[in-house]
Formats: C-alpha cells, structure tokens, sequence
C-alpha cells in the first residue's frame, strides 16, 4: 500500500483490512515512580486491539481497550489495593480504551495520535510506534506484523490523582502488539 503523507511516499507493507490482535504475543505495560526512587512495573493481561489498514493512512485507524482489573504488578496485595475505590476505582473504572486519530511515519518509525479514555475522562495520547517488520508464523501459516509503541500520561489529566507524594505523577506506557493479517 503507497500513501501520501505531507507529501511523502510512504509504503505500508501491509494488505488492506482489519488485522485482529495475536493475543498471545502481545502485551500492554506501565511503569510508575514509587516515592519518587524508584519504578513500579506492571502490566495487564487482558487487552484487546483491531488494526484497520485502508487505502491510505487517514484511512486506517486502530481502536484498543484494556480491561483494568486485569492489572498485575507481581504482588497480588499491591494489585487489589489499585482496584479499590480510593485508587483506580474499579468498579466506576473498569477499562481504558484508545481510539487513533492520526496515524504518520514511514520504514520503522511512526507516530500515532489518539485518545485515551479512562472511565469517563478522554485525552490526547502521542505514542512513539516502531514498526518491528512482518512475518509468516509457522504455526497459523498467516502473516503477523509487529509494533512496539511508548507515551506517557499524566495521572492528575484522568481525575486519577490519589497518592501524591507516593506515586509519580507521570505513567509510562510500553505495548508490544502483534495483528494477524486478514484471511
């Protein structure tokens, strides 16, 4: 696919469609201060992402949500504690969802513009995206393409300002997705 972008040819080397999430080689992670020496990590297990390819890059899009509850941080206590409702909320929370609106780059790197939406509160989010390339899986005989894509938000932006002091302020966002191309 050859697309135009502020007058640059670009080549996605990608067929036309909606490719689904490899859910089983993908992941979505965060990083955050905790009081402010040092990082805690996580990520959530249950995420679900559609990559739509069209003619040209204002005519593909990506849509993705995350189930919050799925979160896991290595200590079990920790994670129940996000959920609960003087945190993450949960029960009024239950999931975030991203939505593109601008996809632009070329070869490996490109940048994808969206929103973010965490209960009832929708922002701007800039990802980095690096386009890993694509490849026939032996295993399904499809082709898989692979992305790695980085952003941060600000906790405070989402009405999610409990701990000051004890978690940073900014959360880091790493994804790494593969989408299996249509049949």
């Amino acid at each position: 696919m050859t697309t135009n972008t502020t007058n640059t040819n670009t080549t996605l080397p990608l067929i036309a469609g909606r490719w689904e999430i490899d859910p089983f080689h993908s992941s979505a992670g965060f990083s955050i201060r905790h009081l402010g020496i040092s990082k805690v990590r996580g990520r959530f297990t249950r995420v679900d992402a559609e990559l739509v390819v069209g003619e040209t890059l204002d005519a593909s899009s990506i849509t993705a949500t995350v189930d919050l509850a799925s979160i896991d941080t290595g200590n079990p206590d920790r994670d129940a504690h996000v959920l609960a409702p003087d945190m993450l909320d949960v029960e009024r929370r239950p999931r975030m969802a991203f939505r593109s609106t601008r996809i632009e780059g070329e070869g490996e790197d490109w940048t994808l513009d969206g929103e973010l939406t965490i209960g009832e509160v929708t922002r701007p989010l800039a990802l980095e995206v690096e386009f890993g390339g694509v490849e026939e899986s032996a295993v399904d005989g499809r082709r898989h393409a692979g992305f790695e894509a980085k952003g941060k938000i600000r906790r405070s932006d989402f009405g999610l300002g409990f701990a000051p002091g004890v978690l940073g302020e900014v959360v880091q966002i790493t994804l790494d997705v593969q989408f299996v191309e249509p049949r």
